[in-house]
């Protein structure tokens, strides 16, 4: 295979990585920033990071990984470079309804909204495992903890959401 035949086969799967795991980079950055534009931001900024360094993905099986760590990475960078407006919590939840539901369920947006009350810490890992189905494990080596330290930032995650939307659970008899 010459040079040119190399970089139009590069290019090519390059462009189905793309087209595959752009949704999912998408979703994951406006849980991280709750803002859309921001996260077609981070993405844009992700594929531009990705594309330059395609060739360090050894592992195709990985990809979706590696490109989850760059959208991470390029979310903290993008707080570096300017300081963001407050979002009205209301408004975005209006705005964004499509890439959060597709249903106008009452439940859907009390749901969303105690969501994004969540602090990072625990939002971030609770989005990695429930809408990306992404094991402990595996969240743990993506944001650079132990196992134990994302179990309970789950369990935490999740009485929090229970408390936001007055859910108890009864103790086991």
């Amino acid at each position: 295979m010459n040079g040119e035949e190399r970089g139009t086969d590069r290019r090519r799967r390059f462009a189905t990585l793309c087209e595959t795991l752009r949704p999912d980079l998408l979703r994951f950055a406006f849980w991280l920033g709750r803002d859309r534009e921001l996260a077609e931001d981070v993405v844009q900024e992700t594929l531009l990071r990705a594309w330059k360094s395609f060739d360090a993905l050894t592992e195709p099986g990985k990809a979706k990984s590696w490109l989850l760590t760059i959208v991470r990475r390029e979310f903290a960078r993008s707080f570096e470079r300017k300081r963001l407006e407050v979002t009205d919590l209301d408004g975005l939840v209006v705005a964004e309804a499509d890439v959060l539901a597709a249903e106008d369920d009452a439940g859907l947006v009390e749901m969303r909204e105690a969501l994004f009350r969540l602090d990072d810490v625990y939002r971030e890992p609770l989005v990695l495992q429930v809408m990306m189905g992404y094991s402990t494990k595996e969240i743990a080596d993506q944001m650079g903890l132990q196992q134990g330290a994302v179990l309970t930032r789950l369990f935490r995650a999740r009485a929090r959401l229970r408390q936001e939307l007055g859910i108890t659970v009864e103790p086991a008899s």
